[in-house]
């Protein structure tokens, strides 16, 4: 027979243990998709994201719900690099994220018959420069041990996924990770902030604009090593955005608010360069040069289509190399089946 003091103990402990299941449990147990009129929305930096700049400088999305009866709270949110969005969606911190191809193409592979990410739109062709200030660097295949290569998140960002892609038209499938061991993830400021400076470790950035243009006009030893077009073959997205099938399903008004806005947002980036540029430099708060921005968004190498252009060629790199473990049978596999994103490829 157990005394007063050991009841005592096991009932405490018992008690214990219910309420660390119980918190293990709430924990473990997935975080509730938000309610119509509320959205939460994590960028990167750059100006790849004009688009929702825009949006967000105009308030584009909370005009689109009151149309159509809704009253919608945003919230904005930036990170850095694609695995940070792609944890961001999973725990439930967001509702959209915005990264390039290689992180959704990840997230749809490890979501397939859970919750189901894919993309909701593309936020236009941009360019990526892979950038070096080592003279000796003309090529990939110039790169040697002493370099360090600077991208968002290594592995997992649309650049490195790039940046293997090239690495196995030129040694091979079996090396498409060869320049992992000298990639470095920074963010892209103080990627171009060590470039521009040089000085550091740093010896070339895999960027975006606007930093791949401020490194080429700064630092008169910076040059172009290599152009993501180059590397797809043509024009491509280099931005998606994407969601939870949860998400879209639940919240249809605000979904399609949200397309809705970004389609205004793209006809205006489009028309009005200018004033797209001075809504990218509220938002933002970047210090660029204004007349180098414009020429960004002016230039022929840019298209605000909200449709994936050329995204596939990635997602059967990254499937034959064991980066993601189903291979689409399309691009339609991992976008949703809107009309916004019909003509995609």
């Amino acid at each position: 027979m157990s005394t007063p003091v050991e009841s005592r103990l096991q009932r405490f402990l018992s008690a214990s243990v219910l309420a660390l299941f119980i918190v293990l449990l709430a924990l473990s147990a997935p975080t509730p998709v938000q309610a119509e009129g509320r959205l939460r929305i994590a960028e990167q930096h750059g100006i790849v994201y004009l688009l929702l700049n825009i949006a967000r400088d105009r308030q584009l999305i909370e005009k689109h719900g009151k149309e159509a009866g809704l009253d919608i709270e945003v919230q904005w949110k930036q990170l850095s690099g694609g695995a940070a969005i792609n944890d961001a969606l999973l725990s439930g911190a967001i509702d959209i994220g915005a990264a390039g191809v290689g992180p959704l193409l990840t997230l749809w592979d490890r979501t397939r018959g859970r919750q189901n990410v894919k993309g909701v739109a593309s936020l236009g062709n941009f360019p990526s420069y892979l950038v070096s200030i080592n003279p000796q660097v003309r090529s990939i295949a110039d790169f040697t041990e002493q370099d360090r290569i600077a991208l968002p998140a290594v592995g997992v960002s649309v650049q490195s996924r790039l940046l293997q892609l090239a690495s196995a038209k030129l040694w091979g499938k079996e090396h498409f990770n060869r320049l992992d061991k000298i990639s470095v993830a920074l963010p892209h400021p103080d990627a171009a902030a060590a470039l521009i400076a040089g000085g550091t470790e740093i010896t070339a950035h895999f960027a975006n604009a606007p930093f791949q243009e401020q490194e080429l006009a700064a630092n008169p030893q910076a040059h172009v090593v290599l152009n993501s077009y180059d590397v797809l073959g043509g024009p491509a997205s280099s931005t998606v955005l994407f969601a939870t099938e949860a998400f879209r399903d639940r919240n249809p008004k605000t979904y399609a608010a949200f397309q809705a806005a970004l389609a205004e947002a793209a006809r205006f980036a489009a028309t009005n360069p200018e004033a797209a540029a001075d809504a990218y430099l509220r938002v933002s708060g970047s210090k660029i040069d204004r007349e180098l921005l414009v020429r960004i968004i002016k230039s022929p190498e840019v298209a605000f289509t909200l449709a994936p252009r050329n995204t596939y060629p990635l997602a059967e790199f990254m499937h034959e190399v064991g980066a993601i473990r189903n291979k689409p049978e399309s691009w339609q596999a991992y976008f949703f089946d809107d009309a916004l994103v019909a003509q995609g490829s």
